[in-house]
């Protein structure tokens, strides 16, 4: 017997308004944009089209088809077993944080490669810059502890002439430092994002990923080779993303000057008193809280600045306008 198709809503309410994947999937669309994604696209039980989305191969390649589609990147990928993102999600905090300039400039959004970002944990996939790039034509830097990923990061710019010149990547060599060494000297930048490792251990980040094949699945899932992919580094660091958290805006107060807002996801509502306290503590002039959703899961983006007034209105004078 055949299923009933699901009743679903065209827009993912929850999304940005300005996300161009607030609709469903178009997989027609995406199929002509990458052929190589229609082996993997199967009518699900529902008599949707869909993805296997435990298939590691056919994740990477709905990214890809994502990213040639809607962002004209036509070489994409990522070393086995690097985190794949959802693309969706990494697009909804660009958009937020464009929404952020916005509302301090009073105005439409700042665009062009005058704005400058940082990404903190860029990663092997780069997703943030190319998007940041693409949707408002914002420069980016990115920094990784991981050569691997910053040289997969630096294959990626460098196969797009759309990115030439856009992305610079930088090897962040003392794993301790998230901001020091970052930001260079006398270097200015208008923002920073950052998703950062949310687990305290390997043991917690397994745990983690196993619940969250099993609600996928709807089913409990012991079989960690269906991992979404993610190394060590991606995935956690000691003292969990509250520690990263603390030390990222305890390092922040020593380029006050240098960024306007910094910003990092915090994934765990639990963790938002810690970030309050030490940003209290820092002395933070500004902080904002933005609330994100995606399908089931409710993360958020805290920002903040050490810049009064007056020193917003001469930054925006000075660099936006």
């Amino acid at each position: 017997m055949q299923n009933k198709k699901k009743e679903h809503t065209e827009v993912k309410s929850k999304l940005h308004p300005k996300n161009k994947h607030k609709n469903r999937y178009d997989f027609k669309a995406l199929i002509t944009s990458c052929p190589e994604l229609e082996q993997y696209v199967k009518i699900n039980k529902f008599n949707d089209e869909s993805i296997d989305f435990f298939n590691p191969e056919a994740v990477k390649t709905l990214n890809k088809a994502l990213l040639k589609h809607f962002y004209k990147i036509e070489k994409w990928n990522i070393p086995k077993d690097y985190l794949c993102p959802p693309i969706p999600g990494r697009a909804d905090y660009i958009h937020h944080m464009a929404e952020l300039l916005a509302t301090t400039k009073d105005g439409p959004i700042p665009t062009g490669n005058q704005i400058k970002c940082l990404d903190i944990g860029v990663g092997a996939n780069c997703i943030y810059p190319i998007i940041g790039n693409r949707e408002y034509n914002w420069t980016f830097i990115g920094t990784d502890i991981d050569p691997i990923a910053i040289q997969a990061a630096k294959h990626t710019v460098e196969s797009n002439e759309a990115l030439n010149g856009k992305i610079e990547l930088r090897l962040q060599k003392n794993k301790k430092n998230i901001l020091y060494g970052a930001i260079l000297e006398d270097e200015i930048v208008d923002l920073t994002v950052c998703n950062p490792p949310f687990h305290a251990s390997a043991e917690e980040a397994l745990s983690g990923t196993l619940r969250k094949l099993s609600s996928l699945r709807k089913e409990k899932v012991k079989d960690v080779t269906l991992n979404f992919g993610g190394q060590s580094n991606e995935l956690w660091t000691k003292g969990g993303e509250r520690k990263f958290v603390r030390d990222m805006i305890r390092q922040s107060t020593q380029f006050s000057k240098s960024c306007f807002w910094f910003s990092t996801i915090v994934s765990k509502t639990t963790n938002l008193n810690s970030a309050y306290e030490a940003l209290k503590k820092a002395n933070a002039k500004e902080v904002k809280t933005i609330e994100m959703g995606q399908g089931t899961k409710t993360s958020r983006i805290v920002a903040w600045t050490f810049l009064d007034k007056r020193q917003q209105k001469q930054w925006i004078k000075t660099r936006w306008e």
